[in-house]
């Protein structure tokens, strides 16, 4: 079929033709595909396009996100989500599904947390190639994302990550080279930031090096919306399909580019033939309908199975038929039960607790406010909760983070519960101990201020839309507490490895942290947390025994451990059983423990079972300009999480290097990473630190935000209305998201998503009249506006 399109065709198949369509080519038989967002549920809108869904969406079941599901560590559970969403985007005729997200969670701040998988790359690729197996089980392909080294909201668009080869390939590449090894997605979708400077859309070392040479995807690359910088460099280095619609303009870039030398047709055709596989593999019918019933039931299960029991003193849970409650707190009225942002799905139905509870077989006493979300406390509301409170024999309190905590597009400020909340909660607790929290939130929260007025603790996450039945039938004993957190909590923010670092406010986020992500820093230097990685409660027992292991080969592959786990409580559960690996000796600078293997393991009361858990070869390799595994005896501990001492076995590891110990990184090979001076972390590097600081005069590619910066009073005045337009949506207790993603948006961007409105050259004129030079950026602006709409008018006759 390539060699039946004219080249200005091929162009313009590499950019979008709407804000969720490719371009057809009907005399081809060349079908336009649909794509939608999806993390958790499919967003297809129903009215006009906006990207970041404040148009209406068609409903569809809205599961808990990442974050939730993650906690079930198991890809099973994440194949069955995917399969659903599949389901329902086949039968919404949506071609391929943007997700799902697995950007490993740098700090615990990140705004976009809820929609991520985990700290490590292991679990985040395991779960995530479960999410893209049932996705593409129904014909719709998946999108991974966003690849690569994605960590922050703040100038997502126009920052740099700065962070050494070995860091970016163990940490931040690890979990998308398992997804595509192991379940094939048909796209992968890149990120907005630089990577060492250089856009990840059109970053070869990511795309054509990594990507496609290492480890052998031959897919579609798509850009994030508005992502896409230089669209030559794009079709050159890699990047597949410039989404959303950016106009005509850059099929004409694409096509001057092969007159000119700077493209070849060849890389041209490469990148079509990826637009074409795509189409030829999409569905051709509408998929049938679906069983909504099922679907949210399917959600109630994954609610119930990713919310993680933290505490429970004196086995306060499950509670018995009868018991006499009190539900306490705003969220159980009105739920929050998905993050914001372009994943928000339109749900086919919503449960509330306080729907659920009459039919739970729990008494309810009363219901109260308790406090209002985004409000100071308020006296009359706190003391109705304590009235509440005292005529019940448990208290259950709702709290959590509000709409305005956590979103994409803004990063977090803090880990702390509002205190609004928190007065609430002494409150309540001073007139009755037997008091349950139950937290709604998109990643961790700092307990240690408040936890003791909690006799029981469970983190529901953001549970989806049937999240308040699922987090019922956890207190109730209907369901078993199965879940294990999927990221550490810190005690406070402060003792997080990135707290100096992140969000990086300048040109660069700089990652000096290195490896030393989540659990991997506490296990190191012992710095105390609140919940460790992988920790969770249940309401039965279990004892491990008979451990064996397989040592791996000499590329880390290979490995294995064999346990026997037995069911020792009373009731039917499921163990979450955890390797982790520790080099035994010295050598390169490496975390003490490293998660090397999980599985699930589902027992009735009494029963056993032996199971045997993969070494994956993560856990032993090393970058040193090539994968090299040390010789080395390695300590392989049978742990709850991440902290546990466990049971171990000791392997000896026939690898590919003898260990040799590093000099000048000293602070690395101690783990204390959390005051990396310049010279060490350029050490690090390879090279000196890049200048992080904003200079000269702005261009193409600086954000919106940076218009307070600029010589221009307009451009100054306009930075000035659009702040006090978010801070005023702020206040209101809910982002405004299209103002945040104009503020962190580069000047380019107007022209990639305006369907063609304007192209560069107008660009480039508004660059001129933000400089301070008006007339003549005005003159060029309005010059090329022109030229670009007579132009469009040319091209689209020529297609």
């Amino acid at each position: 079929m390539i060699d039946h399109l004219t080249l200005l065709e091929k162009a313009a198949l590499l950019t979008g033709k709407t804000v969720w369509e490719t371009r057809d080519i009907p005399r081809l038989g060349v079908r336009s595909l649909f794509l939608a967002d999806g993390p958790h549920g499919v967003r297809k809108q129903s009215g006009a396009s906006d990207h970041l869904g404040l148009n209406a969406s068609e409903p569809a079941t809205c599961f808990p996100t990442a974050a939730a599901v993650a906690n079930s560590w198991d890809p099973e559970l994440a194949e069955r989500i995917g399969a659903a969403i599949g389901a329902e985007a086949a039968a919404l005729d949506v071609d391929v599904i943007l997700g799902p997200g697995l950007n490993i969670k740098r700090s615990p701040l990140g705004g976009r947390n809820f929609e991520y998988v985990s700290e490590d790359p292991l679990l985040s690729g395991s779960m995530a190639a479960g999410y893209v197996r049932g996705i593409q089980s129904q014909g719709v392909a998946a999108c991974p994302k966003h690849f690569a080294a994605n960590s922050q909201e703040l100038r997502r668009m126009v920052s740099d990550s700065v962070l050494d080869e070995r860091t970016l390939r163990e940490l931040y590449l690890s979990g998308f080279e398992h997804v595509v090894r192991t379940a094939a997605p048909r796209t992968v979708m890149s990120s907005y930031n630089r990577v060492n400077g250089v856009y990840a859309h059109q970053n070869a070392f990511l795309l054509t090096e990594v990507l496609r040479e290492e480890w052998g995807f031959d897919g579609a690359v798509i850009s994030d919306w508005g992502g896409s910088d230089d669209i030559v460099e794009a079709v050159r280095t890699g990047g597949t399909l410039e989404m959303p619609a950016a106009g005509l303009d850059s099929a004409r870039q694409i096509v001057a580019a092969v007159h000119t030398g700077r493209l070849t047709e060849a890389e041209v055709d490469a990148r079509v033939a990826e637009v074409l596989r795509l189409v030829a593999e999409a569905r051709t019918d509408t998929g049938p309908a679906v069983d909504q019933d099922a679907h949210h039931a399917l959600a109630r299960e994954a609610a119930a199975r990713s919310a993680v029991l933290l505490k429970n003193d004196d086995d306060l849970l499950p509670l018995a038929p009868g018991t006499r409650v009190a539900v306490i707190g705003d969220f159980a009225r009105t739920p929050r039960y998905q993050g914001a942002g372009s994943s928000t799905v339109n749900p086919t139905r919503l449960d509330s607790v306080l729907d659920t509870i009459g039919d739970s077989g729990l008494e309810l006493v009363r219901f109260a406010q308790g406090f209002r979300r985004g409000g100071a406390a308020d006296p009359q509301l706190v003391a109705e909760a304590v009235q509440a409170a005292r005529e019940s024999e448990v208290a259950l309190c709702f709290l959590g983070l509000d709409e305005v905590a956590e979103s994409e597009g803004l990063d977090r400020d803090h880990l702390r519960l509002a205190d609004s909340q928190l007065a609430l909660l002494h409150a309540v607790a001073a007139v009755n101990p037997r008091t349950v929290v139950v937290l709604s939130a998109g990643g961790a929260v700092e307990v240690a201020d408040w936890i003791a007025d909690a006799q029981a603790l469970l983190h529901g996450y953001l549970s989806g839309q049937a999240g308040a039945r699922g987090l019922v039938d956890l207190l109730t004993g209907a369901a078993e507490p199965t879940a294990r957190l999927a990221e550490t909590v810190p005690v406070q923010l402060t003792d997080s490895p990135a707290h100096r670092y992140f969000p990086g406010r300048e040109r660069s986020a700089e990652y000096r942290e290195g490896l030393y992500v989540g659990y991997r820093y506490f296990t190191t230097t012992g710095v105390p947390v609140s919940f460790p990685f992988g920790y969770g409660l249940g309401y039965t027992r279990f004892e491990r025994s008979a451990i064996t292991a397989v040592p791996p080969g000499a590329d880390g592959t290979g490995g294995s451990l064999t346990v026997t786990v037995r069911n020792v409580g009373e009731r039917a559960g499921a163990d979450v059983v955890q390797v982790y690996a520790t080099r035994i000796g010295d050598g390169v600078h490496r975390p003490a423990r490293v998660l090397a293997g999980f599985t699930r393991v589902q027992l009735t009361a009494g029963e056993s079972a032996t199971v045997t858990v993969p070494l994956d070869r993560t856990a032993f390799r090393h970058w040193a300009g090539s994968w090299q595994v040390e010789t080395a005896d390695y300590l392989l501990t049978v742990a709850d999480h991440a902290s546990d001492p466990g049971q171990t076995v000791t392997v000896s590891v026939s690898g590919t290097v003898d260990p040799q110990p590093e000099t000048g990184l000293d602070s690395y090979r101690r783990g204390w990473v959390t005051d990396i001076g310049d010279e060490e972390f350029a050490r690090l590097l390879g090279h000196p630190v890049p200048d992080p600081h904003w200079s000269g005069p702005l261009g193409r590619n600086d954000a919106l935000g940076r218009l307070a910066d600029a010589r221009s009073p307009l451009a100054r005045l306009v930075a000035r209305v659009l702040d006090r337009l978010i801070r005023r949506s702020q206040a209101k207790g809910k982002p405004d998201l299209n103002l945040l993603f104009l503020q962190n948006m580069p000047l380019r961007a107007i022209a990639k998503m305006t369907n063609g409105m304007v192209d560069l050259a107008c660009i480039d004129g508004l660059v001129l009249i933000v400089n301070g030079h008006f007339f003549r950026g005005a003159g060029r602006t309005v010059a090329a506006f022109v030229h670009n709409w007579r132009a469009n008018r040319r091209t689209a006759a020529q297609l």
